[in-house]
Parts: structure tokens; sequence; C-alpha cells
């Protein structure tokens, strides 16, 4: 009677959920973005939602969780009940960054989350103040090593991380100048009150447009329309430098497979809108959608890359 009662429980568990599914959604899903309003990863909500909610017949609700480098918003989704009415716009830092980071992160990227599709990526940019005395790459690396420790990077966010692989990749060492948050980061910059910084290219392009900033390389594997004149890393002679900053929706683990599909579906049919990708071109992100198993491997080998990086640079986890 016991192992006849645990079966009916898993069945009525299992029809429930599949219940569920089927009338899945039946209200206002909780899009959870865990910056301040204005980024690149709350613009990239902003602009998906609408077209979801087209999609799936029920209102996409934006809500703010700020702090933390996105740790507190994305540890909130982690622990929502998984019915796919909480979910999370993720990205890098958020997720794989956050975590190689920092070791005390309250989640596990990979354990805590299920991946339902990628939704933009966006390259990264070398900029220097006007007044550093290189117009290339190959001059500011060549700078860089003739004044090891010298040189001031900004760092806001995952562009400490960026900043880390070039000077392994190069051999050069700058002096590591932290900011609370990018746009901190880029008025020092401008200001020059530190010589470089790496930024993601829809808050980089705009003052190097200004000539406030030089642009010397992209990290993308081509050109950008943003800025066509400057060449990408691999043209400017480093090899192996494609670097790009992702957002993607995630659910909490345990969300029903069914649930997954229905929101990747809808995600995949969001993205291939006219409306939706000139959006999106317009704050430089490039629409990614993908399956389920293809963001998973995704953020799988962008954590082994950045734990490396951490490791390889010497960075002190918090």
């Amino acid at each position: 009677m016991k192992l006849l009662r645990i079966v009916l429980a898993v069945i009525i568990s299992t029809l429930a959920a599949t219940v569920a599914a089927q009338i899945y959604p039946s209200k206002p899903i909780r899009l959870i973005v865990p910056f301040p309003p204005g980024g690149t990863v709350d613009i990239s909500a902003r602009v998906i939602a609408p077209a979801l909610a087209e999609i799936l017949g029920q209102s996409v609700v934006i809500d703010n969780r700020a702090g933390a480098a996105g740790i507190i918003g994305a540890d909130l989704v982690a622990k929502s009940r998984p019915d796919g009415y909480t979910l999370l716009m993720g990205s890098n830092s958020s997720l794989s960054m956050a975590a190689a980071l920092n070791t005390a992160t309250p989640y596990d990227p990979i354990r805590d989350f299920v991946p339902i599709s990628l939704v933009g990526s966006t390259p990264f940019v070398l900029a220097v103040h006007p007044s550093v005395q290189a117009k290339s790459m190959k001059e500011f690396i060549a700078l860089a090593k003739s004044k090891p420790g010298q040189l001031s990077m900004a760092s806001g966010g995952i562009g400490q991380l960026v900043g880390a692989l070039f000077q392994s990749k190069t051999d050069t060492k700058f002096l590591d100048v932290p900011y609370q948050g990018v746009g901190p980061a880029g008025i020092a910059l401008i200001g020059g009150q530190v010589d470089l910084m790496f930024d993601q290219l829809a808050t980089g392009a705009p003052p190097a447009k200004a000539g406030k900033t030089r642009v010397l390389a992209v990290t993308s594997n081509s050109r950008t329309i943003q800025l066509p004149d400057v060449p990408t890393a691999t043209e400017a002679g480093l090899t192996d430098f494609v670097v790009e900053s992702i957002t993607g929706v995630l659910a909490p683990a345990g969300t029903p497979s069914e649930i997954i599909d229905r929101l990747n579906n809808a995600i995949l049919a969001a993205l291939q809108q006219p409306a939706t990708k000139e959006r999106f071109a317009t704050i430089s992100l490039v629409t990614t959608p993908s399956t389920p198993a293809q963001f998973s491997d995704y953020l799988r080998e962008d954590l082994a890359r950045w734990k490396k990086v951490v490791k390889d640079a010497g960075i002190k986890q918090q």
C-alpha cells in the first residue's frame, strides 16, 4: 500500500505538472532584470517583453532587482517557484563571471537555472583616452610593455575580466582601477582619470564617435556597423581574442520541460520579428536565438573560460 501511494503521488504530480504546462501561461510573467534600468540587459528585456506578451497572450512585467553585480536579482530567480512565472534576463556578469569571481555566490549558474534561449550578444572595445600615445593596437601593446603597471585601466563590471584576459595574452600589466559600474568607469576614461577601458560596444561607441575616446579594436569576429573603421582584434594582430557579452532568458531549475519549450518557441518567434532586430541593432546587440541545450553549452564553456582567466591572472576571488 505504501508503494502504491508513492506511485499514485508521482502520477498525480506528473499529471498536475502536465496540465499546468498545457494551460501555461495563465497569468502575467515576471522577467527579473538584475541591473538598474538603462543598461544592455535591461534594454534587452524591454525590447523582447512586448513581443513575448503578444505571442504568449499574457503580460510580461519587467522587474529590476539590482545589486551586487547582478547577483541579488539572479538569486531571487534561482530560489523562485519553478512554474515559469518568474524568469531571469541573465548575462555573463550575473552568471558565469559572477561565479568565477565570487566563491560565495549563493547560486550555481549551471545547477540552479534552466537555460531557455540566448537573446543577444555584443562585443567589447578597447578604448583609450586621446592623450594615450598609441593610434593602433600594435603601438598600444608596445607602449604598455614599455610601462608595466603604469597605464591605468578602469574596471567596472565584466570589463575587468576582459582586461585580465588581454593582459594574459599580450604579456602586459595595467594598474587596475575599480569603479562601481560601467557608467562611472566610462566617465573616468572620458575625463582622463584613467588611460584605458574595456567597454561594451553599446556604451563604448558613442564617446568614440564624439572624439572623447579612441577605440583601437573591437573583440568581434567582424567589424561593426557602429564603428566600421575600427579593426577587429584579429585584424589588429591579436589572435584568439573574440569576447562577447550575452543576454539570455533562464528559469529556475525544476521548471517543467513543456514550459521551457513553450518559452523557447516564443522567444525564437520574438527574435525573428524585424522590429525586434532593428531595436536591438540600435543598442549594438545582435539577436542570437538558440535552443536550451545550446545556451547550456555556452554557459558551461563561458564559466570554464573565466575561471581560468581569474586563476591565471591571480585575481583575488571575493
